[in-house]
């Protein structure tokens, strides 16, 4: 998912309500710079998932021709979310 930087801001904006309205949380610093680092976070998280997706595919191009004709009977999708969904698991990423 690719999200403008003011998007992200006002996503961290709302994180940031959100969770001072309901009391999740009690800011140690200045607004400002406590969503910052929400921002911060979603910008490094979509990163992240940007890459596992890249590696994904690449991993699936090089499972498919390695099979040769045996590929031909291969859902695409479905083989491709089981392989983003084990590196996620791997690397510990939350989708």
């Amino acid at each position: 998912m690719r999200l403008k930087e003011e998007q992200v801001r006002r996503l961290a904006e709302k994180v940031y309500n959100d969770l001072q309205a309901d009391g999740l949380i009690v800011p140690r610093g200045e607004q400002k710079t406590v969503v910052a680092g929400i921002a911060d976070a979603i910008t490094r998280n979509f990163a992240e998932e940007q890459k596992l997706e890249r590696d994904a595919e690449r991993l699936l191009d090089e499972t498919i021709s390695s099979m040769g004709r045996g590929a031909a009977d291969i859902d695409r999708r479905r083989m491709l979310k089981m392989i983003k969904d084990k590196l996620a698991r791997e690397r510990k990423i939350v989708l």
